[in-house]
């Protein structure tokens, strides 16, 4: 039996929202989502957490969450930005952002060596979902050089915002549970009963509810890393001029799967997760929050504490 790490994707600039989402208080006592997401982790067994966060956000991200963090759990940092790149390119000067979620996971290779668990900071995923990831892997083996792989996979409909369209990874599942395909679909929007998605952000097309999608809930033993580094470099010779393109995490998965070097189960989570894409997302976590506590799943405080 291992002990899984988690890796917390913390880089985020949350532009759409409207300000530095990953510190806004949610909870009864002044707790944020990455608090909920630590209390539900440690709970299910992960034994540490590693941020990936900017270097300008460093101060005030170690004095709001990691000092509270490393009181519970074995806590590292790692800073994502443009130049990391491999050996050979060279960062265009029109690009200003790090290069996605794929290399915010492989900048974690020196921090991680057992299986671990990857999420988003600003989702709320819910404690159930936790619960499966760890038991998943805890037993997590690369087997003759496959990848052993899998996914937290939630009901399209139980993952959108009133507010406005959101991004989610498409997924095929085959028959035995196994993940097939995963497409990243940028922008997916709820129009009352109706879900659809455009390319374009003027063609809408009808999607099915009921679809499982990706929400950046990921579980991984260490061969990933060489997934991804050589994936990057790919990536890079055909992308680097491109200022806007991002080097995904799904889209990445779902390379490594066609071409067998990699098998991902897919864990099924009924919960609701509830995300702040919006800053008018905001009132309804916090409602789902205070419906949580009042089942008693979790406490009127968590360990975790703002100051």
């Amino acid at each position: 039996m291992q002990n899984p790490a988690l890796v917390i994707m913390a880089a985020g600039i949350g532009s759409r929202y409207g300000g530095l989402k990953q510190l806004d208080p949610v909870g009864p006592a002044g707790e944020i989502i990455i608090d909920y997401s630590v209390y539900d982790a440690i709970r299910a067994g992960f034994k540490k957490v590693v941020f990936v966060i900017r270097r300008e956000i460093e101060d005030s991200f170690r004095e709001k969450v990691g000092r509270q963090t490393e009181k519970r759990v074995e806590t590292a940092y790692v800073f994502q930005s443009t130049e990391k790149i491999p050996s050979g390119f060279t960062v265009p000067p029109n690009r200003k952002k790090p290069w996605g979620t794929a290399q915010a996971v492989l900048l974690c290779s020196e921090e991680v060596e057992t299986p671990f668990a990857v999420i988003n900071s600003d989702d709320f995923y819910g404690a159930y979902s936790f619960s499966v990831l760890a038991d998943y892997l805890r037993t997590a083996e690369d087997r003759n050089g496959i990848g052993d792989y899998c996914m937290v996979g939630f009901i399209l409909k139980n993952t959108l915002s009133d507010f406005g369209d959101v991004s989610r990874g498409f997924c095929r599942v085959n028959e035995d549970g196994y993940l097939e395909e995963i497409h990243e679909q940028l922008k997916i929007k709820k129009f009352g009963d109706r879900v659809a998605y455009t390319e374009d952000g003027e063609h809408w097309t009808d999607e099915d509810p009921e679809s499982i999608v990706s929400t950046n809930m990921w579980g991984f033993t260490p061969s990933i890393f060489r997934e991804l580094k050589e994936g990057f470099s790919t990536f890079l010779r055909a992308n680097l001029k491109n200022p806007k393109a991002e080097y995904l995490l799904p889209e990445e998965i779902g390379r490594v799967v066609r071409e067998q070097r990699a098998t991902a189960k897919v864990l099924y989570s009924s919960e609701r997760w509830v995300g702040v894409t919006y800053s008018e997302d905001k009132p309804y976590l916090q409602k789902a929050i205070r419906e949580l506590i009042d089942r008693g799943v979790y406490p009127e405080k968590l360990s975790l504490i703002r100051t």
